[in-house]
């Protein structure tokens, strides 16, 4: 694949000319190391669209406040790091990169899960850990594909039954949000991988009341029985 990385003072000013590497493949323009955070983007330049051939677009640790319309241009994206930024919203037209498969929006603002990401079909990882949401909308139904769902410390008060409709997730991670209860068919997420790794569905840090946390670690199969229980 034919890769680009550019860090330290290139970042406070990305050369035009690298938007005119329409072969592009793989493009990385993230600080390098802690050392080099002063050297940050501000900007991601909306020429970013020009690269139609990009599969990989690395842009975490910066301080970007916005994403420029044209990405949803990228219509060959598969993998996307927007972490440990200063995002609060996304681009509607970022509803139009069907290929992306990996999407990285740790340590953000984010308030709500945009929208443009739940028509994301192919993605198959999400990562929205430590922001700000209180909700996920229902359309996350629409996520079928996923399979690595991370919500670590937001705010979330509870889950829509739409997530129990992601018969691919293998890892939710929800600890740390203000969880008091689970969907009535949390239980039919048979495929999170419970008993083999303990780290693929976490509960800490969350004041759950209709779900006791001994009853989560039992698995999809403890759950169903904790509600079978309630209904006799």
């Amino acid at each position: 694949k034919k890769k680009l990385k550019i860090s330290g003072r290139e970042l406070l000013l990305v050369p035009i000319q690298v938007f005119g590497l329409d072969q592009l493949q793989v493009l990385e323009m993230s600080p390098e190391r802690e050392s080099c955070l002063r050297y940050r983007m501000e900007l991601l330049p909306q020429e970013i669209g020009w690269l139609r051939n990009l599969t990989c677009l690395y842009v975490d640790s910066n301080n970007l406040k916005k994403i420029p319309a044209q990405i949803g241009t990228l219509s060959h994206l598969e993998r996307l790091t927007l972490s440990n930024s200063s995002l609060s919203s996304l681009p509607t037209e970022m509803g139009a990169l069907q290929r992306l498969h990996s999407l990285h929006l740790a340590n953000n603002s984010l308030t709500e899960l945009p929208a443009p990401l739940c028509q994301l079909r192919s993605l198959t990882f999400l990562d929205v850990s430590d922001n700000k949401k209180d909700t996920i909308p229902s359309s996350i139904r629409h996520l079928e594909k996923l399979e690595t769902f991370l919500l670590l410390f937001n705010s979330l008060e509870s889950l829509p039954e739409d997530v129990c409709l992601l018969k691919n997730l293998h890892t939710l991670w929800l600890g740390n949000n203000h969880l008091r209860s689970l969907p009535a068919a949390f239980g039919e997420v048979v495929n999170l991988d419970w008993e083999y790794n303990y780290c693929s569905c976490n509960f800490e840090g969350n004041p759950l009341e209709s779900h006791p946390p001994e009853v989560c670690s039992r698995g999809p199969e403890g759950i169903r029985n904790y509600f079978s229980s309630l209904r006799r």
